[in-house]
């Protein structure tokens, strides 16, 4: 068994983790449920306190976290690369009179975000940083995150990390990447948080859970300097 990854592997992959992710989103609706994450309402609280009203969310999946963001008055960009179920954020965003607020856009993140610089007060992600994706594409993404935030921007995003349950489970792809059950984790590690963090002030690394296993996560809070 391979225990290395090379662009080849991670490019089919990410390919068959598109169609996997649109046909599992598309047979469970509600897979996460209606109800925001607590890392959601973590980010949504602390950039209302903060006065930060221009949000990129990467990775918006159902929206549970983009329609509560909407609710709270913030302007999101919803960024995923599943077509259909940013159409149902937008048809939900519509549905509440919150359309105005709400962009959406399709768009695989290891290519440059489509956006300008400066452009955002704050960016949001549960779990994308997590998906398929290496540590070198991890790093230009958290580049690409710097440039189109101001100065004082606010990052939360959300990982898995090596000290949860299915790190080492399943089909080594090297990097921390495993493949189990037909979904690709990339399992961070400290030295990871901090390699993203250059340009950055890390504000804080919380540990949480989340579902049934659980899954153990850290939720990373930073600023751009």
């Amino acid at each position: 068994m391979s225990t290395t990854s090379d662009d080849s592997t991670i490019g089919a992959l990410i390919a068959a983790q598109r169609a996997h992710w649109e046909s599992t989103l598309a047979a469970n609706p509600t897979m996460y449920g209606a109800e925001p994450s607590e890392p959601g309402r973590y980010a949504t609280n602390r950039f209302c306190a903060e006065g930060l009203s221009e949000v990129l969310e990467l990775g918006a999946g159902q929206g549970r976290d983009t329609l509560a963001m909407l609710e709270a008055g913030l302007e999101v960009t919803a960024l995923d690369y599943a077509v259909a179920p940013l159409a149902d954020i937008a048809d939900a965003a519509l549905s509440r009179g919150m359309k105005e607020r709400l962009m959406t856009v399709v768009h695989d993140v290891r290519e440059p975000l489509p956006f300008p610089d400066a452009g955002f007060d704050a960016c949001y992600s549960h779990m994308l940083f997590t998906m398929a994706l290496s540590s070198e594409e991890l790093a230009a993404l958290a580049n690409e995150v710097r440039r189109v935030l101001r100065p004082g921007g606010l990052c939360v995003y959300t990982v898995r990390h090596t000290a949860d349950a299915h790190f080492g489970v399943g089909r080594s792809l090297g990097d921390n990447l495993y493949e189990n059950g037909g979904f690709v984790v990339h399992f961070f590690d400290h030295g990871l948080v901090d390699r993203l963090a250059d340009g950055f002030d890390l504000d804080g690394v919380a540990a949480f859970e989340e579902g049934a296993l659980p899954r153990r996560l850290w939720r990373v809070t930073m600023r751009r300097r």
